[in-house]
């Protein structure tokens, strides 16, 4: 089913367990599918969109639980990577080419399991996001938890939201008062119910499955983002068989936002190297 927005197709593709994920298509070239993190929906690419839409054809995702997606009866990660290579086997067989894929945060873990599932990843971008070298660091704690499920219950979304970024993505006041006035931010208050179980959800780096990654993958850290953002790279580069990592200088974990020229010049340099490049 497709429907047209003001500046993009909207197509709905079912996952394998019967959810439907929203997809917004938008520019002209190479297929590249985008993969929002916690909390976030397909507005989240808004400030970059238009930089990405004169190089490649985009298609960005609601993930499931949110925007125009729907939602399947109980949560596991694992059906996010199919959702996730649903989406880029559909568009692989519409435009006949691979697909790159460019997740943030937990939509790069996700993009990440996806590109296992299917053969027709071409590339993997991902900011912030793959799985946790030690998970310890990456878990926030159960006080967080307590207290964020407390404000979810108390159906206070925005504080528990605020919460979120504060102590467990550890942004500082300055960005998050630029953050909190963007136009996505009422979009991540209505997906606040989501926080937790992805939270719960981050799974373990496993060196031996990422060796069996036969794609080139770009990993893009922020240089101020604290350890637990930055989530030990250097480890899992070292695993992969085809990689390249490129620090974002005076950013932390938006800098899509902040820098959106230098964020989409830094991915359409990478989608441009071609492979092993």
């Amino acid at each position: 089913m497709t429907a047209t927005t003001d500046r993009a197709a909207q197509t709905r593709i079912t996952s394998p367990d019967g959810t439907q994920i929203a997809c917004f298509t938008s520019g002209e070239g190479p297929p590249l599918v985008l993969v929002h993190g916690t909390t976030a929906d397909h507005a989240r690419w808004a400030p970059i969109l238009g930089l990405l839409e004169a190089h490649a054809t985009v298609h960005a995702i609601d993930r499931r639980g949110r925007g125009a997606s729907s939602d399947g009866p109980v949560y596991a990660i694992e059906r996010e990577y199919e959702d996730v290579a649903a989406v880029v086997d559909h568009v692989a067989a519409a435009s006949g080419q691979k697909v790159d894929v460019l997740g943030h945060s937990y939509g790069g873990v996700v993009a990440y399991g996806a590109a296992h599932l299917t053969e027709n990843v071409h590339s993997l971008l991902l900011y912030e996001g793959w799985p946790a070298a030690d998970p310890a660091s990456m878990s926030a704690s159960a006080d967080v938890h307590e207290r964020m499920g407390q404000l979810l219950g108390a159906s206070a979304p925005e504080a528990a939201l605020e919460l979120f970024m504060r102590e467990v993505v550890g942004m500082p006041d300055a960005e998050f008062a630029i953050y909190r006035t963007l136009p996505a931010w009422p979009r991540r208050v209505a997906a606040a119910h989501t926080i937790l179980r992805e939270e719960r959800s981050v799974p373990a780096f496993d060196a031996d499955e990422a060796a069996g990654l036969a794609l080139p993958v770009l990993l893009l850290v922020g240089s101020d983002s604290p350890p637990s953002i930055q989530n030990d790279y250097a480890t899992v580069a070292a695993a992969l068989p085809d990689v390249r990592v490129e620090i974002l200088e005076g950013q932390q974990h938006i800098a899509m936002d902040l820098v959106p020229e230098e964020f989409s010049r830094r991915v359409v340099d990478f989608l441009r190297s071609g492979p092993g490049a």
